[in-house]
């Protein structure tokens, strides 16, 4: 099974990008972080089964007794937030971090499993 590492590809922004149809195939030992807002977690869009709901405003507090070196896929609605949240990981000590590349968006477009 192929890691986030082989599937990833880096912006011009510096972070690592995976799209969903690849994602959703190595997502073992990853930790999944959504960052959007409680209400966006259960809405239309669902989230991806095992998710961790750490809404972006909350992201340095709930850090702080994270893995440095654990492997982390950040989601959000589009991309945007979560894009924010990868880098803020990467400047604070996160050395394996992942942007779900169009967010809940792309993941619902390729057909992929939610839960609501």
């Amino acid at each position: 099974m192929p890691t986030l590492d082989e599937l990833s590809g880096t912006t011009p922004y510096g972070f690592r990008e995976v799209p969903p149809s690849l994602a959703a195939t190595a997502l073992d030992g990853v930790r999944l972080i959504d960052v959007r807002e409680p209400s966006e977690f259960s809405d239309q869009l669902g989230h991806i089964a095992g998710a961790e709901l750490v809404p972006l405003a909350t992201l340095p507090q709930a850090t702080a007794g994270w893995e440095p070196s654990a492997t982390y896929l950040l989601i959000c609605r589009s991309g945007g937030r979560s894009s924010n949240a990868t880098v803020w990981l990467s400047n604070h000590g996160f050395s394996s971090v992942f942007n779900l590349s169009g967010g809940m968006i792309a993941w619902n477009q390729a057909g992929l499993p939610v839960e609501r």
